[in-house]
């Protein structure tokens, strides 16, 4: 009896340690599933990843930080009790920046595509990205997009943008030259100085600069990339989870209160429908 109640003692033990280890393992697990955003809870500041050379998103005017994404982040911070502190880089050094842990998510925004969803997590998007031609105003030798073919076209480095004028590039009997810049800014510069004869931007992007500077640029309607929206971006682990759940629910109540309506119409001139999740991306 004496051997068996022993043998039953040691069962017991090993069962409430493996009932131990799983509760251990479940806790481990949930907190580091709620650790980002504890995180920048507990430091009271949501750091983020951006470049200042993509209005009217994130831009410079008399020296300090203007554009969309820094009146939609108020309202992130707000909701959240934190402030936000922005971080401009160069645009090809931004996702590489989020992935090194170098800051809590990415601003941009950018466009949501199959490739960059199986990497990152995006927020609930934010706009149109569908992209479109800047050329000079009065340029009579583009009047739809075809009419880019065997010109000198610009866009830039590492964006989706560039990608879709690529692809469609080769729809054409000639595809254009494609010139690649840094950021969109250096574009435009070329484009007004004659040295290239349009720019494949998101339409927000080239609405913007077409409405601020009429007397300089124009907008080539329709569009030509296939349809697609802009949102923020973070990581697709765990320890990520729970920031952008929260940034997602203040977006979507943004949405549904009219208060990202407002910013539209503010910075494109009219109001863009948007899902409240991309599930599947058109390329």
């Amino acid at each position: 009896m004496t051997h068996l109640t022993r043998r039953s003692a040691v069962s017991r033990a090993l069962r409430l340690a493996a009932l131990g280890a799983v509760a251990s393992l479940a806790f481990t697990g949930l907190a580091r599933a709620e650790d980002l955003l504890a995180k920048v809870k507990a430091k009271g500041e949501l750091t983020v990843g951006t470049e200042f050379q993509f209005a009217p998103f994130d831009f410079v005017e008399d020296g300090k930080q203007s554009g969309m994404n820094k009146e939609i982040f108020a309202e992130i911070g707000k909701e959240l009790g934190v402030k936000v502190s922005f971080l401009d880089l160069p645009w090809p050094s931004v996702l590489p920046g989020l992935e090194a842990g170098k800051f809590d998510m990415v601003a941009g925004p950018a466009t949501i595509t199959k490739a960059r969803m199986e990497r990152y997590r995006f927020t609930s998007p934010i706009a149109n990205a569908t992209v479109a031609i800047l050329k000079k105003k009065g340029d009579a030798s583009i009047t739809k997009p075809e009419d880019i073919a065997g010109k000198k076209v610009g866009s830039a480095k590492a964006t989706a943008q560039l990608a879709q004028l690529q692809e469609f590039g080769k729809t054409l009997p000639t595809p254009p030259v494609v010139q690649e810049y840094v950021d969109f800014s250096q574009s435009y510069a070329d484009l007004g100085a004659g040295r290239i004869v349009a720019v494949a931007n998101s339409l927000p992007n080239i609405a913007y600069l077409a409405k601020t500077k009429p007397n300089v640029f124009e907008v080539v309607e329709p569009p030509f990339g296939k349809p697609v929206y802009f949102g923020f971006i973070g990581s697709k682990g765990e320890d990520a989870k729970s920031l952008m759940d929260a940034v997602d629910a203040v977006l979507v109540k943004m949405k549904h209160d009219g208060r990202l309506a407002a910013l539209q119409k503010k910075w494109f001139g009219t109001e863009m429908a948007t899902p409240d999740q991309v599930t599947e991306a058109s390329f």
